[in-house]
């Protein structure tokens, strides 16, 4: 402990031995750094507060409300844009010296390092506009840093109304063409579709193709030859029917075989229709009886006979059925060629049904798009609507820029009394560094340490009255070097608050 008590006395001893220097160096350094504290500018911070509300209750009920956020997202991060910032430039004293393309892009690359804007809360923006240029003075710097806030704040209202209004026309015209070149593709695409429809009807997947029509025309063939079966067999029946009935008959009561003979013919019909059978008395009898009468009426050449109408009524069933018949056969002939010729298509049915699925799956996702552009565009034109009408971003001004009155940077009198704190330190250090290098010894332990032997003592300083009065002369005037640069530091911080209430 006694040691490093020794090196600080030693340190000391060293500084203080040349404290002049020490003293020159710091004044040197103090009037170096207070100058270059002095070129510095001040700049001054102009704030803004802005509330954006975005609670409608319209805009929510249609979709809006989470776009607004977003929107309001988008507005804070293209506020400092190139576009938006020129135009700050050009509004402001900012713009007075831009001549050229060049100094413009210098002039908006200064001014987005000097614009900050934050979202404190959900609804609550803050713009900081900072101005420091040293070709202004410390007033003119600060109507800059407000006219800049000022400006900030009318772009910010611009976005959000007129900028919206007129994203909003450009995306429905955009819609509206895409809208248009989709629904020329779809046009195309189903008179494309009909085309091949047409081409192919008969060849097309559903109830309509070849496999169906096949086993439909095969069904309605059966159903034909059950029906030819049924006309030929009642064909047949009428024959024999016809076999058994007489072409003329004899009227009764006209006299002569034949006329008796027609007469028990028509009692043995009327026999048979009252439900007598063959093996009645009555029916034997007269059987006989007409027996007798058809030998006579043979043997009765010159009699004579009316047309029988049922005779007639038969031959034109058996002309009816016999057309039927002939009806039938052709239909079932034209069925079996169309089978025929249904066989023959039926090999190129797949690719036909290929191609069929490939032209509708085309035509279905383009008439998807199409109608999913369609629900947008309604849906855009409902919401440009509200935004036109009732519109849901309400801007209320909470704090309007500020006039700075004191500058924001830099901390001129921290900056003033630090140079002075560097220019003490850079002196004793000059100092103590000049003592090191002169290869003195402050103490006799630290001789005693460079020599390896002990020292027996040391001998004392001893001045006269004179020398006294002259160090006491020098330490005055030392205190009165130290006291200067003081006096230099408060004047210097007496200086900066008068110009800042010149700025006030």
């Amino acid at each position: 402990m006694n040691g490093l008590v020794d090196q600080v006395r030693a340190g000391l001893y060293t500084v203080w031995n040349r404290r002049w220097i020490a003293l020159g160096v710091a004044w040197l350094v103090c009037l170096a750094g207070w100058l270059a504290v002095a070129a510095i500018p001040n700049k001054y911070e102009s704030h803004a507060r802005i509330f954006v509300r975005i609670d409608d209750v319209l805009s929510d009920q249609i979709g809006l409300g989470a776009d607004r956020h977003r929107d309001i997202d988008r507005v804070r991060e293209t506020l400092t844009s190139a576009v938006n910032l020129e135009k700050v430039v050009r509004a402001t004293r900012l713009g007075e010296k831009v001549t050229g393309e060049k100094q413009m892009e210098a002039a908006v690359a200064s001014l987005a390092n000097s614009i900050r804007v934050t979202n404190s809360q959900e609804n609550l923006f803050e713009i900081a506009a900072t101005s420091g240029s040293g070709s202004y003075s410390d007033a003119e710097n600060a109507k800059l840093a407000q006219d800049i806030a000022q400006k900030m704040i009318d772009i910010f209202r611009e976005e959000n109304l007129s900028g919206g209004r007129g994203e909003m026309s450009d995306t429905l015209a955009f819609m509206d063409q895409q809208l248009s070149d989709r629904q020329k593709d779809l046009e195309a695409a189903e008179q494309k579709r009909e085309q091949f429809e047409a081409k192919n009807a008969g060849m097309l997947p559903g109830t309509g193709t070849v496999s169906a029509r096949i086993e439909g025309t095969r069904a309605e063939l059966r159903g034909v030859e059950s029906d030819l079966l049924a006309a030929q067999s009642a064909l047949a029946s009428i024959n024999g029917q016809m076999a058994g009935t007489p072409p003329t008959i004899t009227v009764p009561g006209s006299g002569g075989a034949r006329g008796a003979l027609a007469q028990a013919q028509g009692d043995l019909a009327a026999m048979h229709a009252r439900g007598l059978t063959d093996s009645h008395p009555d029916v034997i009898a007269l059987k006989a009886q007409i027996a007798q009468l058809s030998r006579a009426a043979a043997n009765d050449h010159g009699a004579g006979g009316t047309p029988n109408p049922a005779y007639a009524s038969l031959q034109s069933i058996k002309a009816d059925r016999q057309a039927s018949i002939v009806a039938l056969q052709s239909r079932k002939s034209g069925l079996e060629a169309d089978i025929a010729q249904l066989t023959t298509q039926q090999y190129g049915e797949p690719a036909v049904a290929a191609e069929a699925a490939r032209i509708n799956r085309d035509y279905d996702v383009l008439k998807e798009q199409y109608d999913k552009l369609l629900r947008d565009r309604e849906a855009l034109r409902l919401r440009g609507q509200v935004e036109n009408e009732h519109n849901a971003v309400k801007f209320e001004v909470i704090d309007p820029p500020t006039t700075p009155r004191e500058p924001a940077a830099p901390n001129r009198p921290l900056l003033l009394a630090g140079v002075l704190v560097a220019g003490l330190a850079a002196g004793a250090g000059v100092a103590f560094g000049l003592g090191q290098i002169r290869g003195t010894f402050a103490t006799t332990a630290d001789l005693e340490r460079a020599i390896g032997l002990p020292v027996l003592g040391a001998v004392t300083l001893a001045l006269t009255q004179t020398a006294l009065a002259e160090q006491r002369r020098q330490r005055k005037w030392f205190g009165g070097g130290l006291a200067g640069l003081v006096v230099v530091l408060l004047a210097l911080l007496a200086l900066e608050f008068v110009k800042r209430q010149l700025v006030a």
